[in-house]
């Protein structure tokens, strides 16, 4: 599935997931391929993506990003947003 993280000043990332895991305003959630429409508020917390194909994360990498050792699960920092999924596509609108 195709996510989007975006803040008002910048693209945070775009890529190809598996799985992502948000921070929810009344806890944790998680969602999958072929997951059902959903609208959701954001509290602060990390937003945990499993991506299809692992990353480097270099000195160019936006600063919010930090990546486990394999490169295929990354953790995004946010101070809160909306998260919307339908067909496939997430799309973050983050602090």
């Amino acid at each position: 599935m195709q996510l989007e993280i975006i803040t008002p000043e910048s693209l945070i990332f775009k890529g190809e997931a598996t799985a992502v895991q948000f921070p929810g305003l009344d806890g944790s959630f998680q969602v999958l391929n072929n997951h059902a429409p959903i609208i959701s508020g954001l509290s602060a917390g990390t937003i945990k993506v499993d991506l299809v194909d692992a990353i480097k994360v270099t000195s160019k990498t936006n600063p919010a990003i930090t990546a486990e050792s394999n490169g295929k699960i990354i953790h995004v920092a946010i101070k809160g947003g909306v998260v919307e999924m339908q067909n496939n596509k997430i799309i973050v609108l983050a602090e």
